[in-house]
């Protein structure tokens, strides 16, 4: 489970010379105490240079003067930031691990909620993105650079998770920002791509091809008929989740066989080593759980917190 490593050695330190050279932060404090946290509060920040904004999570004995690790947290389809922040309960595990949280919102309204832009890709409402839709990865993007540039988190130590439609955005940043973020953990909702016009029982291959290894990490129920583990479902859906990990263990090299085995009564785990840089993948699948967070949060963070860019 090794570093993962890529063209940037200091991710901090490009994120903030971008922003300076657009006129966001002077250079001379691009490392200096974070300005927006209040340790052990949920917050709502406005990214600089933009329209949008984040529901931040600090946690508990979060010390201004020392940047930590960022989990981004992408809420399913139809809903909101901090609904997810408190539907997750992933702040709990911020204050026991001490990372940061920062959930956005999609930029697509749905409803009294969001979905992600996804490009070429229906949202569950059936349609493909406008061509106008705001661009979620370019915003995203905007987000974690702008956190660590002001000295707020470790720009090395970023990571996605999601749920649902927030885990099919999870996985698409692993598939075209991975140059951003050091591994990802979908929950119900792990894509490798978009389903093989075809066979969209197989995911297309030139769909998602990651600029790096992506340690991946994925939660799923075994009775989820919204996105099925076997396959089928709506037309973003479509392949099995099994098709995704193997796509993932083929972008990141995986030698071994994978091996599957129970984690915990009632849970079982496929898992695929031997990968390039270290960069593991694996899904662990809860039996009697349907659409839902099914996410082990102390189980997540063991497995993010052993990745980062170098």
């Amino acid at each position: 489970m090794g570093r993962i490593s890529n063209r940037w050695t200091d991710a901090r330190a490009v994120a903030a010379a971008l922003l300076t050279w657009l006129g966001w932060v002077p250079a001379v404090h691009a490392a200096a105490r974070c300005p927006i946290a209040f340790p052990g509060t949920t917050s709502e920040q406005v990214v600089r240079g933009s329209d949008r904004s984040l529901t931040v999570r600090w946690p508990a004995g979060y010390d201004p003067a020392r940047p930590a690790p960022l989990v981004v947290l992408l809420h399913g389809s139809g809903g909101t930031g901090r609904d997810m922040l408190d539907q997750s309960r992933l702040g709990e595990a911020a204050d026991r691990h001490g990372f940061v949280v920062a959930a956005p919102d999609g930029g697509i309204v749905a409803g009294n909620g969001f979905v992600w832009n996804i490009p070429g890709v229906p949202t569950v409402s059936g349609r493909l993105p406008d061509r106008d839709a705001p661009d979620d990865v370019a915003f995203l993007r905007q987000s974690v650079g702008w956190l660590a540039a002001i000295g707020c988190t470790q720009g090395e130590r970023t990571y996605a998770t999601g749920l649902s439609g927030g885990g099919r955005m999870a996985s698409w940043l692993g598939c075209v920002a991975a140059d951003w973020f050091a591994a990802i953990a979908p929950v119900v909702g792990l894509r490798a791509g978009r389903p093989l016009a075809g066979d969209p029982t197989r995911p297309d291959p030139a769909s998602c091809r990651a600029s790096r290894a992506m340690p991946v990490l994925a939660f799923a129920g075994g009775q989820d008929m919204t996105n099925p583990i076997a396959g089928g479902g709506a037309p973003y859906w479509q392949y099995p989740m099994h098709a995704a990990e193997q796509r993932w263990a083929a972008i990141n090299g995986c030698t071994a066989p994978p091996v599957t085995r129970w984690v915990a009564p009632g849970i079982y785990e496929e898992r695929y080593a031997a990968c390039r840089d270290g960069a593991e993948v694996a899904a662990r699948v809860t039996v009697a759980a349907g659409h839902v967070w099914a996410a082990d949060n102390d189980v997540m963070w063991a497995f993010l917190s052993l990745y980062r860019r170098d």
